[in-house]
Formats: C-alpha cells, structure tokens, sequence
C-alpha cells in the first residue's frame, strides 16, 4: 500500500512502477504530494487511462529538485532513459529527406539527402519534405529550371567532353569548361533563392538580364533566359504553396485526440512559404493537454541546431516562461489576425491524419473481433516457409506495424536441421528459433500469422505452449481449395480451439489486411529462397573439386566470370589465374575432361 502522506511536498520528479518495477508514468510537480494524490481521487482526474494507469501502480519513487526549472529537465531525461508506457515518447528513428547543395564545392550540384536527427554535413539544407516522391518532384523541376550539373564529382573530373544535358541545354558544362566560374555562381545563388522562396526577385532579375542580352544582339542568350522565364512562371503559378504574408520564420502546431489515441500535426514556415510538414503519433498517454506540450516541445527542440524563433500553439503553457528559457525561442498563443488563421490549418491537418490513422486502427479492430483475439493487432509477425522438392529449405518472417510494412523486423531464415520438405519441421524450427529470442529481448508481437491450415497452427500453438509464451495471438490463413469463383479468392482463417475455421467474403477489408501481410512474407520468401538456389547451383560443381576450397572457388569465379567460362579456359589462362598450384591446374582439366 502506498503511503501518499509520506510524500514530500517539495518540487521534483516523481516515478510510478508496477509490482515488477518497471516504470510506468514519470511525471513533475511543483510540490509532488499534492500532484500524486490526484490521480488516486475517484472522478478527480477524467482522462481515460489514469485509471488504468493507477490499477497497476505499486510504487511510487520521487526525486526532489531546487526548482520547477530543474524538475522539467529532469523529467524529460527519464523518459527517455526508461521511455514508460503511459508517457510522451519521441522515436529517435526518424527520417527526414531534404534537398542539399555543396555550396563549398567549386562546381555545387543539388542532391537529395536522407537523414536522421540533424541535416549531414555542411551544405544548405532545404526541406524536410513529406515524402521522397516531393523531394523528388521538386529536383526534377531544379534541374529542368537551372543548369547545373546531375554528374557525380567523380564523372566532373574525369569527363574529356560534355554529356547530352549539354546538348539540350540542360547543363553549363562546368566539367569541361564550357562556363566560367561566375557564370555557373549566378546559376546556383538563383537555384537557392529559388528554394528560399524567393521567385519574384529571381524572376525580376531574370527579365533585366534578358533585356540586356536582347540589346547587346546576344539572341541566343536571350531566347534561353526567356525559356527559363517561362518555366519558372509557370511551375509557381501552378505550384499550390500557402504564403505568409509577414512574420519570423515559424512552425506551428495542433493537437488532436480522441480516446487514447493522440496526433500532433506540425506546419513548417520559412522565408514566409510553408516549406514542410510532420506529424507524431502517440497512444495510451497519462498526461494532461499541457504536460503533453511539454514534454514533447523539450524532446523535439532541445537537441536541434536551427529551431525557429516563434512557435504557434493552441493553448497557453502555465511554465511557458522556463520552456522558452531552456529552448531560446518564443511560445505564442494568437488570439487574432493571420496567425490564428495557420492555427486553425495545422488543427486541419492533424485530423485529417487521424482520421487516415484511424481508418487503419479501425481495420486492425475488425480483425479482433471477427478472430477472437485478446488484443488490437497493433505489430504482426507474419511466417512463410519455400522450397522445391524439399531442397534449399527456408523462411522469412515479415513485420507490419499498424498495417504497414515495417521492414527493419523482417528476418530471413535458412532451414538448419530439416534436411526433406518437411513444411512443419522447418516451421517449428523457425518459431522456435525466432521467439525464443524475441522473448529474452522483450520483443514480443501482438499476433503472429501463419501462412498455412489447421496443422501449421497447431505447430505454432505447440511452440508457444514450450515457451511459455501466453501473451501473443496466433492464427493461420489458407487458401481454399477447388474454388474459382469468377477469379476470387476464397480463404480460411483457422483459430485456435475452434474446429472450423472463418470464412470471410474476398471483399472484405478485413480479409484484404490479412492477404496483403501473407503475400509479403510469400514474396520474401521466395526471394530469399532462389538467391539461395541460385548460389547453390553456382557452387556446387566446383565443390566436387579436391583441393579447391572456398577461396580458390572465390578467385576462380571473380577471374572468369562464371563456372561455364572456366569450363571453357585454356591450360595458358588457367596458368594465368591468381591462387592456383599446377596440381590445382591438373585437377580442373581431369574434372573438364569428364564433362
């Protein structure tokens, strides 16, 4: 029984554990017996998973600070430290994409960089963008629109003449001095303030330029600028970008929950042009709408370089003063004019995505309630087996996180013990294998999908029984067989403790989820499956060979190319071949002529 008495009533942080010890919840209070005691009054705190957040509460440690100060930097280094449960938690994994140009480089060229964490080197960065197909789009158009190079610094220095983007006019060949330096300099200070925003001054430079040509009788010079004119008109007419129309560089934000599912929605303004956005998923929080703001400006601003100078948010923070001290920036609540105007957009946006999320979410409880499962099927693990003839036996398992592939879980297996196609073996030896791990690490997922019928489930059920693993669904799917209902495919879902399995319409999204997690893992299977005949089929006639082991075999392969044009060598280019003794040489002609 916790003592709530006991507590002190100075500021600090305060840690709740389960009776395992693990930490659950960390919050801060500015006196901590005061703060605590609210979440154990009934109706006190109306937030949906305080109460399961208390049930399971056995222990309660504090940490007393000097200062306010001191207990919100002290709780955002817990958290992530012990990342509990019912907290704000930013993953760290994170990639971000952006346009980068080597300003430094004598002959800069834009590229596209992914990243983690801050920008990568020392060029200007542009972006992040929402999606690698904009980043994409938006180089394209670079290119299209200003004539620097494409080529890779090494091409630059090797080249002896100009390449076809030359020829069509799409690049000022640097690499073979078809420019001067200046010229190539004004092309790039016009790409950056291009990406800055900055298109009525570009334009309006441009035009003087031109006009400069055309009386100097440079037409062809001229007629180019214009070209590029029109380009440039033409992409910022059409390009849909929302200005601001005065103001700091700025980001803003939204929130929006329902349940205990929350996103935060983040609009990104530089140089008056909304330049970006980002949004950050969380679930099961513990927090109120203020400590959720909290915690997550602290994670998300306190190790960036470049943060803007003013944040819009949509509440006024009550320790706004200590965050703006710690992050060196101004936390704003409008009340009026063009900035509660962006407010109302980032609020838009965030439940635009959640309502997107929750369609997904929505499909995930589908499945649970038409399977029976204990739990929502948040991470799945879907297993598949490949083989022909029972030779090159293997398996893959194949993660998928709220619907979507989760590619960093995907693991490949080769068949260790079962030497036959024998399908139940091989799949026992990989759920065996698999969960034995991820049970140590803590890993465990919230259901595992077996591709297969009633037996592969049975196999899965016995392997979970002797690991004594209960906190995980299982179940199978399999195609039905004889069925060809106007090219449908009609599929089982076996389940365990039931002797008939689901049978679902092949219009069912529910279904559809399902399918598309098998044949993933079907895909990788079979992929992982002929690069491993593959190399088997390569090797094994020069595996026959006495004396050639696997390093000679390696040679061998990287001087001719392939076993068939080392079928086809000469004595004299045998001689040749790094690595091999005359007996080595007698041996692969004995083995030739036997063929």
């Amino acid at each position: 029984m916790i003592d709530l008495d006991k507590l002190p009533k100075e500021p600090g942080v305060y840690l709740m554990k389960n009776k395992r010890g693990e930490i659950l919840y960390i919050g801060k209070a500015k006196e901590l017996r005061k703060r605590v005691k609210q979440y154990f009054v009934p109706g006190r705190d109306g937030r949906m998973m305080v109460p399961f957040l208390t049930s399971q509460v056995e222990e309660i440690d504090t940490i007393v600070t000097f200062s306010e100060k001191e207990a919100l930097l002290l709780e955002n280094t817990l958290i992530k430290k012990h990342q509990p449960k019912y907290n704000v938690l930013l993953k760290d994994d994170k990639t971000f994409i952006s346009l980068t140009i080597n300003h430094k480089h004598r002959w800069p060229i834009i590229r596209i960089a992914r990243y983690r964490g801050k920008p990568p080197g020392k060029g200007l960065h542009f972006g992040p963008y929402t999606s690698a197909f904009a980043a994409r789009q938006t180089l394209d158009l670079m290119n299209r629109v200003f004539k620097l190079r494409q080529c890779s610094d090494r091409e630059l220095t090797s080249r002896s003449r100009p390449c076809l983007l030359y020829g069509i006019k799409r690049c000022l060949a640097p690499c073979v001095d078809k420019c001067t330096h200046e010229v190539y300099e004004t092309e790039v200070k016009r790409a950056i303030e291009f990406l800055k925003g900055h298109d009525k001054a570009i334009l309006r430079d441009l035009k003087k330029e031109m006009e400069t040509a055309s009386e100097n009788l440079e037409f062809e010079r001229a007629g180019s600028l214009h070209k590029t004119i029109g380009q440039i008109e033409h992409v910022t007419k059409s390009r849909q970008a929302i200005i601001r129309a005065k103001g700091k560089d700025c980001d803003i934000f939204a929130l929006y929950h329902e349940g205990k599912h929350h996103i935060i929605a983040q609009l990104m303004f530089r140089e008056g042009r909304l330049t970006g956005a980002d949004h950050f998923k969380f679930i099961e929080l513990a927090s109120t709408d203020e400590e959720i703001w909290e915690s997550f400006l602290l994670q998300h601003y306190q190790n960036q370089d470049k943060r803007p100078p003013e944040i819009l948010l949509p509440i006024t923070l009550k320790k706004e003063s200590l965050l703006e001290e710690i992050l060196e920036l101004s936390l704003v609540h409008p009340k009026k004019g063009e900035k509660v105007h962006l407010l109302e957009l980032a609020k838009k946006n965030a439940k635009a995505l959640f309502t997107e999320e929750l369609s997904k979410e929505e499909l995930l409880l589908d499945l649970q309630e038409t399977c029976g499962l204990d739990r929502c099927p948040v991470r799945i693990e879907c297993f598949d087996t490949s083989n022909i003839s029972g030779t090159d036996l293997v398996a893959c398992m194949v993660g998928f996180t709220d619907g979507k592939r989760d590619k960093e879980r995907t693991r490949l297996f080769n068949i260790k013990q079962i030497d036959t196609g024998d399908d139940y073996g091989a799949l026992r030896e990989v759920l065996t294998r698999h969960y034995t791990k991820a049970k140590e690490k803590d890993e465990l997922p919230d259901l595992a999908l077996i591709d297969g019928g009633k037996g592969q489930l049975n196999v899965a059920l016995d392997v979970f029984k002797e690991l004594e693993i209960a906190n995980v669904d299982v179940i199978s799917l399999a195609k039905e067989e004889g069925r060809h209902d106007k090219g449908l495919n009609f599929e089982k879902i076996f389940v365990p403790h039931k002797k008939d399995p689901i049978f679902l319409s092949p219009r069912s999204s529910t279904l559809f989820i399902l399918q598309q997690i098998r044949d993933e893992a079907h895909r990788v299977a079979i992929t992982h499956h002929r690069k491993r005949r593959t190399k088997r089929i390569i090797q094994t006639e020069l595996d026959t060979l006495p004396g050639i082991g696997p390093k000679k075999r390696s040679l061998l392969l990287k001087h001719f190319g392939s076993v068939k044009q080392i079928k086809k060598a000469s004595r004299e280019a045998l001689e040749r071949a790094p690595g091999l003794t005359k007996k080595d040489i007698e041996t692969i002609f004995t083995w030739k002529s036997k063929l």
